[in-house]
C-alpha cells in the first residue's frame, strides 16, 4: 500500500462576479510573482545576497492584494522560489523568467485547508473567496480520495476549467504478466507509430487537416487593427480552431492508448527526444502535431494503474539499422531506405523491423 497522487480536471461555469474574482486572482498571482522576482534581482545587484520576501510585505503598499485568496499569492511564491533555487543548483534550467499577461498561461492554485475545497451535491464546487461554483463533474471523485489542491485555469477562449489534485492510498494490482503479450512501438512521423505486427496507426492529422482554415483566420487576424474590438473577437476565433484541434489529439490519443493498455502486458517504445526531433531534418510540424510525448505519457500512467509495464529503451539504440535475424548494423542504411535487404539474406522492411527489436530489447529487460 502506497499513497499516490491524481489529477481530476473538470469544467467550471462560474457566474460574473466569480469570473471578475479569477480574473483578478490570476492577475494578482502574476503581479506578485513579478514584483518579488524583480525585488530579488534588485538586492542581489546591490548586496550581491538573495532576498527572502513574502506577499505579506506587499499588502501594506497594494491593498487590492487583500481581495483575492492569499494562498494564490503564497503559492506563487513557492513557484518563484523553487525556480530560484532551481537556477542555483542547476543553472542550464535558466534563470526565472517574468510572466506575461498576453503569453504565459492564466492560472492560480489554492490548497484545500479543513474543507476550504469540497464537493457540494456534484454540481457545485467550494472554493476559497469564490464560494460554491458551477462545475461538471464527468469523473466522480471516491470518497477516500483526499483533496490536497485546486488550479483554476482560464484558457485562451474564455473558458475555466479546475484541475482537483487529491491523494489517496493505492495498492497495485498483481497481475501475471506475459511476455508472448507484448508489443513494440516504432515512432513514426507519418503514421505515428508501426508496432511489431506491422500495424500502422494511421495519425488522422488533425492539424494539417485544419491548417487551410486556420491559415484563412490568422491571416484575417494579421490585418485587425492590433488590440481593437475586431482584433480580440477574432483572436478568440483562431483560439477556438486550435483549441479544436488539441481536444481532437486527445481525444484520439486517449481512445488509443486505453485500448492498448487494456489488450497488452508489456509495451516498448523507444526513449527518443521528440523536442529535438522536431527541430531538424523538417519534422517539426509532424512531431508537434502528433503528440507522441504526450501519448507515451498517457500510455504509461493507463498500464501502471493495470499492474502492467511501458518499457522505454535506450534512444542510440540501433532498432532501425539491426537485423532482427543475424544482428549484423547496416551503418550505411539512410531515411530513404524503407526497405533494405541484410548480408545475410532476410529482406527487412524498416519501420516493422525496428518495432520488433525495440520489442526484443525491452523484453530482455524486464
Amino acid at each position: 500500500m502506497s499513497i499516490q497522487n491524481k489529477a481530476y480536471k473538470f469544467r467550471l461555469y462560474p457566474n460574473k462576479k466569480q469570473s471578475i474574482l479569477i480574473d483578478k486572482t490570476i492577475g494578482c498571482a502574476r503581479f506578485i510573482y513579478n514584483k518579488m522576482l524583480n525585488d530579488k534581482i534588485e538586492h542581489y545587484k546591490e548586496t550581491k545576497q538573495r532576498l527572502n520576501n513574502t506577499p505579506a510585505q506587499y499588502k501594506k503598499e497594494f491593498e487590492w492584494l487583500k481581495e483575492v485568496d492569499s494562498l494564490a499569492l503564497a503559492n506563487a511564491q513557492m513557484n518563484l522560489q523553487t525556480a530560484y533555487n532551481n537556477f542555483f543548483k542547476r543553472p542550464k534550467v535558466g534563470f526565472p523568467k517574468f510572466k506575461s499577461k498576453k503569453r504565459s498561461k492564466l492560472s492560480y492554485t489554492t490548497n484545500n485547508q479543513r474543507g476550504t475545497i469540497r464537493i457540494i451535491d456534484k454540481s457545485y464546487i467550494r472554493l476559497p473567496k469564490l464560494k460554491d461554483v458551477k462545475i461538471k463533474i464527468h469523473r466522480e471523485i471516491q470518497d477516500t480520495h483526499i483533496i490536497k489542491s485546486a488550479t483554476i485555469t482560464k484558457s485562451a477562449t474564455g473558458k475555466y476549467y479546475i484541475s482537483i489534485l487529491v491523494e489517496y492510498e493505492y495498492e497495485k494490482p498483481v497481475v501475471n504478466l506475459n511476455k508472448n503479450n507484448a508489443l513494440g512501438l516504432d515512432y513514426s512521423s507519418h503514421s505515428f507509430y508501426v508496432d511489431s505486427q506491422n500495424r500502422k496507426a494511421d495519425y488522422p492529422k488533425f492539424y494539417r487537416n485544419a491548417q487551410k482554415k486556420l491559415a484563412k483566420e490568422q491571416r484575417k487576424l494579421s490585418l485587425m487593427k492590433y488590440e481593437s474590438n475586431n482584433y480580440y473577437k477574432q483572436k478568440i476565433v483562431v483560439a477556438k480552431l486550435h483549441e479544436h484541434i488539441a481536444n481532437q489529439r486527445r481525444d484520439w490519443i486517449h481512445k488509443l492508448s486505453t485500448e492498448l493498455a487494456n489488450n497488452y502486458d508489456y509495451i516498448c517504445v523507444e526513449d527518443i527526444n521528440l523536442q529535438n526531433m522536431s527541430q531538424c531534418l523538417n519534422l517539426g510540424k509532424s512531431t508537434h502535431d502528433n503528440g507522441f510525448g504526450m501519448f507515451r505519457v498517457i500510455l504509461g500512467y493507463k498500464l501502471e494503474d493495470r499492474g502492467k509495464r511501458l518499457i522505454k529503451i535506450d534512444k542510440w539504440f540501433p532498432s532501425s539499422k539491426m537485423c532482427r535475424f543475424c544482428g549484423n548494423v547496416n551503418k550505411n542504411l539512410t531515411l530513404a531506405d524503407r526497405v533494405w535487404t541484410c548480408i545475410c539474406g532476410e529482406t527487412l522492411d524498416r519501420d516493422e523491423n525496428a518495432a520488433i527489436n525495440i520489442k526484443n530489447v525491452g523484453l530482455d529487460m524486464v
